[in-house]
């Protein structure tokens, strides 16, 4: 008798379009890296353009495909125009956003709405865009939402940026039943602090530092390189069975 093993699903993206916003720097960048090194080919969007043709040109040097699309997220007429002209893209990393750290009786209206408009508006609007260009296409597709661990806690400092991000869980949850129907994917990705050219300077306070290593639970900050697994898989048929859930990568933050 032959036992019948089960099959290993692909992470593999050949013949994927995938649009990852933010893509300049940080986890935009590396998520870009990381799609196009799986055979997709990669639109990097990102409001300076500098920054994603050098990051589009150095990924296409290493063998990948990848364009670069200069677009302000917050500029929704400008995001349904600009993805209108283009095929549909079956992967979104729907990676912009933005945080202003401050004590609650220090924060104003200013900082409220930058925070929400990029965080929850532009998300919300650029996921939507995305969806509906796939639904026209009959298409199916992967919506991955780059939340955070302050998605699921609460943290000082940090009041408005938990609010925007736990509303990013919520209409994750919500776009993945609706889009069910049509075998579009909307799961969440919740990264703990990492080490980046951006926070380094943050991590120079050792208090602050101290604070952070004493939640994270391996002891340590995160890297840009062990959140790309985690995309690959969201994006690619290894995780096809997976809607409407959050992939928390927080070295044990949210666990207590």
């Amino acid at each position: 008798m032959t036992l019948e093993l089960a099959k290993t699903p692909s992470f593999r993206l050949d013949g994927r379009r995938a649009l990852v916003t933010g893509a300049g720097r940080g986890i935009g960048l590396a998520a870009a890296a990381a799609l196009a090194e799986a055979g997709a080919e990669v639109t990097l969007v990102a409001r300076t353009t500098r920054e994603i043709d050098a990051a589009a040109a150095a990924i296409r040097a290493r063998g990948g495909k990848a364009d670069a699309l200069t677009l302000d997220v917050t500029d929704i007429d400008a995001v349904r125009k600009a993805l209108a002209a283009r095929p549909p893209y079956q992967v979104l990393v729907n990676n912009a956003g933005t945080n202003r750290p401050k004590l609650l009786p220090e924060v104003t209206l200013e900082d409220f709405d930058v925070i929400m408009g990029l965080n929850v508006r532009a998300a919300f609007f650029v996921a939507q865009a995305v969806a509906l260009r796939l639904i026209e296409a009959g298409l199916p597709g992967s919506i991955i939402n780059i939340s955070s661990q302050m998605g699921h806690v609460g943290a000082a400092r940090r009041t408005v940026y938990c609010a925007s991000k736990h509303a990013m869980e919520g209409f994750t949850k919500a776009m993945a039943i609706e889009l069910a129907a049509h075998n579009i994917r909307v799961n969440s990705l919740g990264p703990t602090f990492l080490e980046t050219p951006m926070t380094r300077p943050f991590f120079a306070n050792k208090a602050f530092r101290d604070e952070v290593l004493s939640k994270i639970k391996l002891g340590r900050l995160g890297r840009l390189e062990e959140l790309t697994g985690a995309i690959l898989f969201l994006a690619s048929d290894a995780s096809s069975l997976m809607t409407g859930a959050a992939l928390v990568l927080d070295g044990g933050w949210t666990a207590e």
